[in-house]
């Protein structure tokens, strides 16, 4: 039976978990299958995430579980620690192209074709936007029998130029309302960290000049 996200969502917590396989067998192979420290660390990433999450071990045990329930991870054998990897192109019955557009939907929230062309360029290389437009309408127009739709364009935002995409793996979508751009909450995260590595400098500089007896000038003065 293919998997149905209708009758059998997948939990934030369980794309998340699943996404993050998904990343990592392509974009660091050498560590790849993953141990569950390594899949934590990289489910909590603050990074190339929307939304930002902080899973315990035993959330990400639980979710592996039912994941696996669903045939879209397995254990992998032949090492000391239990390491996982995921299933979810013959899972999920969708050709990698598809597969990849999932995964970054299910990773970075929606987007739009132009950001999914962008953000695949680790995963896979689509030759134009023309290509991750037609893949994600066939996602869209998946017949019943294979399980229904796995995308759907949301509204377009206001003052956005183009509409988004997000998956349905998690069930059906509010369409009531447009989707907000995502960038707005990862671009305060990134002023947030660029304003504690400035003053973290800044303390590092005042530190070194009362060592070597140098006055220092106030922030904004030569």
């Amino acid at each position: 039976m293919p998997f149905d996200a209708h009758t059998q969502p997948l939990t934030d917590i369980e794309a998340r978990v699943l996404a993050t396989l998904m990343e990592k067998a392509r974009t660091v192979p050498d560590s790849y299958p993953l141990s569950l420290t390594s899949l934590v660390a990289g489910c909590n990433q603050k990074t190339t995430r929307e939304q930002v999450m902080q899973l315990s071990d035993a959330e990400v045990l639980q979710a592996l579980e039912e994941l696996r329930g669903n045939n879209l991870v397995f254990e992998s054998s032949g090492s000391r620690t239990t390491r996982y990897e995921h299933n979810f192109q013959r899972g999920i019955g969708v050709p990698e192209q598809s597969a990849v557009l999932l995964g970054l939907l299910m990773l970075r929230g929606p987007q739009t074709a132009a950001e999914l062309r962008t953000n695949a360029e680790r995963w896979y290389r689509f030759a134009d936007i023309s290509s991750v437009e037609a893949f994600l309408d066939e996602l869209q127009e998946r017949s019943e029998e294979k399980g229904g739709p796995l995308t759907v364009l949301l509204p377009r935002a206001p003052g956005a130029r183009e509409s988004r995409w997000m998956h349905l793996l998690c069930g059906p979508v509010d369409l009531s309302q447009p989707a907000a751009a995502p960038q707005a909450g990862a671009l305060g995260e990134r002023v947030a960290q660029l304003e504690a590595q400035v003053a973290q400098l800044q303390a590092t500089v005042q530190q070194l000049c009362t060592e070597l007896g140098l006055p220092m000038s106030p922030p904004g003065q030569a």
